[in-house]
């Protein structure tokens, strides 16, 4: 499934889930096909919600419970989709 978002929300959002993981050492390797939830062992349960709170803050917006979902976190581009929804 191809999801198209906007290249500086993609870009914003990478910013945050670098900056929030703390993986800045992987940086250059993470595109809107890096998958998240279940393959990068920084984003775990707490991660998430740091994540999820860090998104609200940078962007503006409010992500429900319900948006949190694997779907949602499966890659960068799935996550920036979720951001750009909220921002709609």
């Amino acid at each position: 499934m191809e999801i198209n978002t906007a290249p500086a929300t993609l870009d914003d959002v990478k910013a945050v889930v670098v900056e929030t993981l703390g993986v800045q050492d992987r940086a250059a390797s993470i595109d809107a096909t890096t998958p998240l939830m279940g393959s990068m062992p920084e984003l775990d349960s707490l991660a998430v919600v740091e994540l999820v709170l860090a998104l609200e803050d940078r962007f503006g917006i409010t992500i429900e419970g319900e948006d949190v979902t694997a779907e949602a976190f499966e890659t960068l581009a799935s996550l920036a989709a979720l951001v750009e929804d909220r921002l709609a």
